[in-house]
Order: C-alpha cells, then sequence, then structure tokens
C-alpha cells in the first residue's frame, strides 16, 4: 500500500476515535461567549437530542454515550459549554436522565457537535 494512503488512513482513524476518549468532559461556562456549545435543557426526555447522565468520576466519561463529567475548571474539560435560558437559542437539546444506562442520542445527526 502506498504511504500516503497509510496516512491518510491513519490520519481519518485518529479523526474518528482519536477525541472520544475525553469528548465527555464538560466545562460549564458563565457567558455563552466562552462557550462552544449552547445547551439547553428540555422537560421531557422525547423532546432531546441527547439524554445525559452526571457521572461522578472522570473516567466514566470516555466515549459519545451521554456520560457526562464537569469539570472545576475549563482546562480540563474537552468542551465549554453554555446553559441557554430558551430552546431555540440552543444548538443542542438534552435531558438529565437518572440512571447511567438510559444516557444515549436520541437524534445521532447532532453528534457531531461533542467531537
Amino acid at each position: 500500500m502506498n504511504p500516503s494512503k497509510i496516512l491518510l488512513m491513519l490520519g481519518f482513524l485518529l479523526f474518528l476515535f482519536g477525541g472520544q476518549t475525553k469528548a465527555q468532559r464538560v466545562f460549564a461556562t458563565n457567558y455563552s461567549y466562552q462557550a462552544e456549545l449552547k445547551v439547553f435543557v428540555v422537560a421531557q426526555e422525547y423532546q432531546a437530542d441527547l439524554k445525559v447522565f452526571k457521572v461522578r468520576n472522570e473516567y466514566e466519561a470516555t466515549g459519545q454515550n451521554g456520560k457526562w463529567f464537569f469539570t472545576k475548571y475549563d482546562y480540563q474539560a474537552k468542551k465549554k459549554i453554555f446553559f441557554v435560558d430558551h430552546e431555540y437559542q440552543a444548538e443542542l437539546k438534552i435531558f438529565f436522565v437518572d440512571q447511567a444506562y438510559q444516557a444515549g442520542w436520541r437524534n445521532a445527526a447532532k453528534k457531531h457537535l461533542l467531537y
């Protein structure tokens, strides 16, 4: 196989899997201009793009499975989010669930927002 194709495939694999290990470490900013993503918490599960479970330990927040670890400082997070007051302001709608097994995507088309 040609070396340029190998490098291209390696780059693609790193893009797909490289960022997933820290993708669910989030920091909630105080101002919208500090955030990479605007999030709205919906009242009902069926309204959400993503069902989120807040984990207690950082190591539990791997992959793109809706298990979020909220960091104390912004530099520790993979994504900085801002909780908006109105649904129309949000790029992503979430619903907080009570159990880890309930977490996950309802609208996988929005998955790219957390990469």
